[in-house]
């Protein structure tokens, strides 16, 4: 029963994220994504700064504002102002697709910086992986968008973030991590009105409920996977997480008029395929090392 509260709550949260980035994408088409990424850090960080509070942590723990963790929030940083401005040029679905790959990613980063032992079958699976990633942006043919290259931008800031993460101290309780992540994102959308065209400009009308909804969706996807991970068997969970990328599509298709083509689809395929091979090879690996040390 838990694993199943678990995948609903994982289902659940990538359709908040997958939310998020609708409203993100609506509202880049009149505000600048800088000044988006300030009202959602604003919003989202008093969110978790009032969950801190009634929790009894301090967001002036001392173990929070070190190297490590400060690393973290900028890597945090990074991923959002390469996120959000790719869901402002590039159609969602494929924003959604390419960012598929960041498991692979992680697995690659975990055996070139951390030291895990990764075998020839991962590593495999990782190359055709980037190969789907190759057939979905299409560099130097016809169908070639270079925005699309932000989306990697970000994978590649996101599997920094989560290795980073698991080196941090755990006892900085994770409702501090999350205000420090959504304080970069202030801190990023602020440097990103400075880098790009567009002056900030007054929310009117609906943009105010889109920006809502935006926190809102956020803060509930966040909140969905930290409680699937506590209730439910990794093994179980992990591969729900690309319904994201099936919800996305739908998005696309209803609220964008996107039409993803078949070396897209084909490209996505490649890059859930391989991730939930290596997901299962290290599923197996643990259990192999987990039984010879009983």
């Amino acid at each position: 029963m838990n694993n199943l509260n678990g995948i609903l709550l994982v289902i659940f949260a990538m359709a908040g994220f997958t939310l998020e980035d609708m409203f993100i994408k609506r509202l880049s088409g009149s505000l600048p994504v800088g000044q988006i990424l300030i009202l959602l850090g604003i919003g989202s960080g008093a969110v978790f700064a009032l969950l801190a509070k009634l929790q009894g942590h301090s967001l002036l723990d001392p173990r929070a504002w070190q190297l490590l963790p400060m690393l973290r929030a900028g890597t945090e940083a990074v991923a959002a102002m390469a996120f959000a401005s790719a869901l402002s040029l590039v159609d969602i679905s494929t924003v959604a697709a390419v960012f598929q790959a960041t498991p692979l990613a992680i697995t690659m980063g975990a055996a070139l910086f951390l030291g895990e032992q990764v075998g020839w079958r991962r590593w495999s699976a990782i190359f055709v992986g980037f190969a789907g990633v190759l057939l979905i942006i299409r560099p130097g043919l016809a169908g070639f968008e270079p925005s699309a290259l932000l989306v990697l931008v970000a994978v590649l800031a996101v599997a920094a973030r989560d290795l980073l993460t698991r080196v941090i101290d755990s006892a900085v309780a994770s409702t501090v991590v999350s205000f420090q992540a959504f304080v970069s994102l202030i801190l990023s959308g602020a440097l990103l009105l400075l880098l790009t065209p567009g002056a900030p400009q007054p929310l009117v009308g609906s943009e105010w409920a889109m920006m809502a909804g935006g926190v809102v969706f956020g803060v509930l996807g966040y909140y969905g996977i930290v409680a699937a991970t506590r209730i439910g068997d990794a093994s179980a969970i992990t591969p729900f997480r690309y319904t994201r990328l099936l919800f996305s599509i739908l998005v696309g298709m209803v609220m964008f008029g996107e039409r993803p083509d078949l070396p897209t689809l084909a490209g996505a395929t490649l890059i859930i395929g391989s991730g939930l091979y290596t997901f299962l090879r290290e599923r197996r690996i643990a259990r192999r090392e987990a039984m010879a040390a009983a």
